[in-house]
């Protein structure tokens, strides 16, 4: 049972690790014993087939089947509805953000991803989510820089056409440039890095000029001003994803400077995330660097 406030009912899982069944599981939940498929696309698939015999078959009717396909899509928590059909919808499974959740929340939900034999990736996850998530999934990593926890990493198929470089204007910001590197890495991606090259010495960026024109897409990280992206966007002919960073003194107000300054970048090509959103840089990029 995963520690919480309260004991909820259980039930044993056996979870796919690396194409074989692993022990039977214990996760927190309202649910049955099964032994899951391989993945979340093959599960809603094979209930949608389940249901549609059963319409042909006269077992159910039209209404009542129309009403039952949605529900082949999701796998309900109390506190969370899994949606198990993100993957074959957007090419990714559902990301859990720990941030306002519980360890064992966390855990519970994770669990339930990888019984669907599908990609796990954590983000904003403190020590004891990891150490909950560890309890379930064994094989769990967990990056204490990028504050991710992933598994089944091996599922992540080579999709990109190119090399995503994560470019940061310092070391500070080195924490959200790895959520965007764990998050561009298991999305099947290339990665490469350049950390520390600001422009208070622009001399350094500029001394990376030809790894910057051979990238598909970058991802610019910085704090204070956020002048970084808009050097860079003048130096290439790809996509430049800017990444603002709660980093600096009072002015910065926790990396509003950086947006607005990015945000108003004279360099064209230049698209801006969210203050310190690593993982949406890295999913758009690998949107924009996936095979077609």
């Amino acid at each position: 049972m995963i520690s919480g406030d309260h004991e909820e009912s259980s039930c044993d899982v056996v979870v796919s690790v690396e194409g074989r069944a692993e022990s039977r599981t214990h996760i927190s939940a309202d649910c049955r014993q099964r032994t899951l498929p391989e993945s979340s696309v093959s599960m809603a698939k094979n209930d949608i087939q389940t249901i549609l015999r059963q319409f042909k078959r006269g077992m159910i009717s039209e209404r009542d089947a129309l009403a039952a396909i949605p529900s082949a899509f999701n796998d309900g928590l109390e506190f969370a509805t899994i949606d198990s059909h993100r993957a074959a919808r957007q090419g990714f499974p559902e990301v859990i953000l720990s941030e306002g959740k519980t360890p064992r929340q966390v855990a519970a939900i994770a669990g339930r991803i990888v019984s669907h034999g599908s990609i796990l990736l954590i983000t904003r996850a403190r020590k004891d989510h990891y150490l909950a998530v560890k309890k379930v999934i064994r094989k769990a990593r967990y990056n204490e820089t990028a504050r991710t926890v992933a598994a089944n990493e091996h599922l992540a198929r080579p999709q990109g056409r190119g090399v995503i470089l994560i470019v940061t204007a310092g070391t500070s910001d080195i924490s959200v440039a790895e959520e965007a590197a764990e998050t561009a890495s298991i999305m099947g991606n290339k990665v490469e890095r350049i950390f520390d090259v600001g422009v208070a010495g622009i001399h350094r960026v500029l001394s990376q000029s030809n790894r910057l024109r051979s990238a598909s897409v970058i991802i610019v990280v910085a704090g204070m001003e956020g002048a970084l992206p808009s050097v860079v966007g003048g130096l290439v002919d790809v996509p430049v994803i800017a990444v603002p960073t709660s980093i600096g003194y009072g002015a910065s107000f926790q990396g509003l400077s950086a947006l607005l300054g990015m945000l108003n970048s004279c360099a064209a090509g230049v698209t801006v995330v969210n203050i310190d959103n690593g993982f949406g840089a890295a999913f758009a990029a690998s949107r924009i660097n996936r095979k077609r």
